[in-house]
């Protein structure tokens, strides 16, 4: 059964911390709570175990227990929303893409931990700015990002959340931005990396990255960043540590230049 869920209580917050897909759920429960229809959480319970689903714009994220079962009432929910990406529990994702193939490509996904370089400790911190105009931050993702979201929506979502103490966001050198997608339980989530175009080549999105890396472990947290088939080997070159390899869902009746949307919230 799939249930709508009404009060962040229902939520077994056991389940959703053993995964950064839980963790991101958390995180926008805490920011947006269950009042907004574009940020919607389910519940799914069924004699095999028990997960949960989260609807963000145009995503859906789904965790379980590692018990449940990807049943036809799950498939019928995807087949009546046709969410833009799919994400989540990786086991059952990979049952769901075969009765949704017709609709749906399966891509491959590289989770990587930031591993802190001590080279870091010479770097040029005083470029970081750690609270950068949120407009200038766009430009520079609009640039590395030519399907992002129109700028009302991303800036909405981007403010609120940063106003809220879920997310932050950095520039470096006023040509590179990272964000902290969340931070829960001293695990981060890094997304939304990129560069001016003017900038390419220039290495600061490597100096700032592993800078980031030895930033975050040195206040106790370990980071992750997810990465599609195009970026894993630039931070495999980096040094990252590759933890896991995952798929993802993304619709294929979507204009073929638009094959890459989704990408600015794995890099």
């Amino acid at each position: 059964m799939i249930k709508l869920i009404q009060n962040e209580s229902e939520f077994n917050t056991e389940i959703l911390m053993k995964s950064l897909s839980g963790r991101k759920m958390i995180a926008y429960m805490n920011a947006y709570g269950t009042g907004y229809d574009f940020c919607r959480f389910y519940k799914i319970t069924h004699e095999s175990g028990e997960g949960f689903m989260f609807f963000i714009n145009s995503t859906l994220i789904i965790c379980t227990d590692g018990k449940l079962c990807a049943d036809y009432e799950l498939v019928s929910f995807i087949n009546m929303c046709m969410p833009f990406r799919i994400e989540g529990d990786t086991r059952i994702l990979k049952k769901v893409s075969a009765d949704v193939s017709d609709s749906y490509q399966v891509l491959n996904r590289t989770v990587f931990e930031l591993v802190p370089d001590e080279k870091s400790q010479n770097f040029a911190e005083e470029f970081v700015d750690f609270n950068p105009s949120l407009p200038e931050v766009y430009k520079i993702l609009s640039e590395g990002f030519p399907n992002i979201s129109d700028f009302s929506l991303w800036y909405t979502d981007t403010s609120h959340r940063c106003r809220h103490g879920i997310s932050k966001v950095f520039t470096y050198r006023d040509c590179t931005t990272a964000s902290m997608v969340f931070d829960i339980g001293n695990e981060v989530l890094i997304g939304q990396v990129a560069t001016k175009l003017s900038a390419r080549g220039s290495g600061y999105a490597r100096e700032f990255l592993k800078w980031l890396a030895y930033f975050l472990n040195n206040l106790g947290k370990r980071a992750f960043l997810l990465a599609l088939d195009i970026r894993v080997s630039f931070y495999r070159e980096i040094g990252f540590r590759e933890i896991e390899t995952e798929i993802v869902l993304e619709r294929i009746d979507i204009e073929k230049e638009s094959i890459f949307k989704g990408i600015l919230e794995d890099e």
